[in-house]
């Protein structure tokens, strides 16, 4: 009953085709892409859009309701989104930067630890060198970026911070 090419599993009744060749090849390096590292940056750039909306358009509210002056409003609300935009950053510079402190100490406590299991004992010591080398170069593409990072969160506050910060240039006395 089953056509050339497809298997049928009676159990479940899914055709199961025994050549996948229709399927779209994906690339040789897509299995290496570590997106685990891109969601450091992308979680700390949504929260810090959200953060720059809401305090901005809350500066807005608050000082509106004291000056009624658009000009004032608007200085004081670009003040507010530049001391907040460097708050996020510094802010998210010494969060990642102490992350990264962290994980390069467990990367050397592993590699002390592989040492003494007697994984590297046979090696010479150029050998055990070339491969400590391998291991930092391929574990240190997986580390968070503490730049990269208070980049993103500056950019991102600004950004949202820039909605309702435009928003009120429109307003009219």
């Amino acid at each position: 009953m089953a056509a050339q090419g497809v298997h049928i599993d009676k159990v479940h009744h899914v055709e199961i085709p025994e050549n996948n060749n229709h399927h779209q090849k994906q690339p040789k390096d897509a299995a290496k892409i570590d997106y685990s590292v891109r969601a450091q940056w992308l979680r700390a750039a949504v929260l810090r859009a959200n953060e720059g909306l809401v305090s901005i358009a809350s500066l807005i509210m608050e000082i509106g309701v004291v000056k009624r002056d658009v000009k004032d409003i608007l200085l004081v609300d670009f003040a507010g989104l530049v001391s907040g935009a460097c708050s996020m950053a510094i802010g998210e510079y010494v969060s990642v930067n102490a992350q990264l402190d962290i994980e390069i100490a467990h990367m050397k406590r592993d590699k002390g630890s592989s040492r003494n299991n007697g994984e590297n004992n046979h090696n010479n010591p150029e050998e055990m060198k070339r491969k400590d080398e391998e291991y930092d170069e391929e574990n240190h593409e997986k580390l968070p970026n503490p730049m990269q990072a208070a980049l993103a969160s500056a950019v991102s506050f600004s950004t949202g911070g820039l909605v309702p910060l435009l928003s009120a240039a429109v307003i009219r006395e």
